[in-house]
């Protein structure tokens, strides 16, 4: 039986400060280390055997304080797939290529675009659009807002990704950490859930809360 976690990054900077954010890539706040770390204090006995998060540094930060805590002995390497990194970044000790859990980064799994919102405070953006039509571009399932994308465009990029990429390595018995954000998960968990449009919108991923799922016989279960 297989094991899935996903966990949506802990407190950005821009959280704190009740921005859209979007695309902009911001890190954890010192909330956020701390809730990053509190998700591997709970995640410390499970041994992964490959991590997936966006290509935004708030991801990966909450991805890589939460492996700190894990009691396995490998170690969480970022795989990087070409350029200097790529080249330069070769393990020669088999020993130590052996015990690496590789790490990989991609846009597929980055937040909701929130277009013409990002860097835009939330409160502010009510006041000048009204609660409801701020409402609308924050909840809705097929109203973006102005430039950016609903949670239905989230989900033509992440869902493909999750069945070609995360599925599989599921169907191999590896266990899969998953650290992404909100809308970026709660596309993924539709689908595993098998919600409609009308109830993923009452969907929450709190900061920092490990889900996890196990894999058996085709089917993803939450625990």
């Amino acid at each position: 039986m297989a094991k899935l976690v996903l966990v949506r990054h802990g407190q950005s900077l821009w959280n704190k400060k009740n921005v859209f954010t979007g695309w902009v890539d911001v890190p954890l706040s010192t909330v956020g280390i701390e809730e990053a770390l509190k998700a591997g204090e709970t995640l410390k006995d499970l041994e992964f055997d490959v991590v997936y998060t966006s290509v935004q540094v708030r991801a990966l930060e909450t991805a890589m304080i939460a492996m700190a805590k894990n009691k396995s002995e490998k170690t969480p390497v970022v795989v990087h797939p070409d350029g200097k990194m790529h080249e330069w970044g070769v393990i020669y000790s088999e020993e130590m290529s052996k015990n690496v859990i590789p790490v990989y980064r991609d846009w597929h799994l980055n937040e909701r675009y929130y277009g013409e919102l990002q860097g835009m405070n939330k409160a502010e953006t009510a006041k000048t659009y009204g609660d409801e039509q701020v409402h609308i571009w924050r909840r809705s399932y097929d109203v973006p807002p102005p430039n950016g994308e609903c949670l239905q465009d989230t989900a033509e990029r992440t869902i493909p990704f999750f069945k070609e990429n995360i599925l599989e390595k599921l169907k191999e018995g590896k266990n899969v950490l998953v650290s992404a954000h909100g809308n970026s998960l709660r596309s993924i968990v539709m689908f595993i859930e098998e919600l409609t449009k009308e109830e993923v919108l009452k969907l929450e991923i709190p900061t920092g809360v490990p889900l996890l799922f196990s894999y058996e016989n085709d089917k993803l279960t939450r625990e």
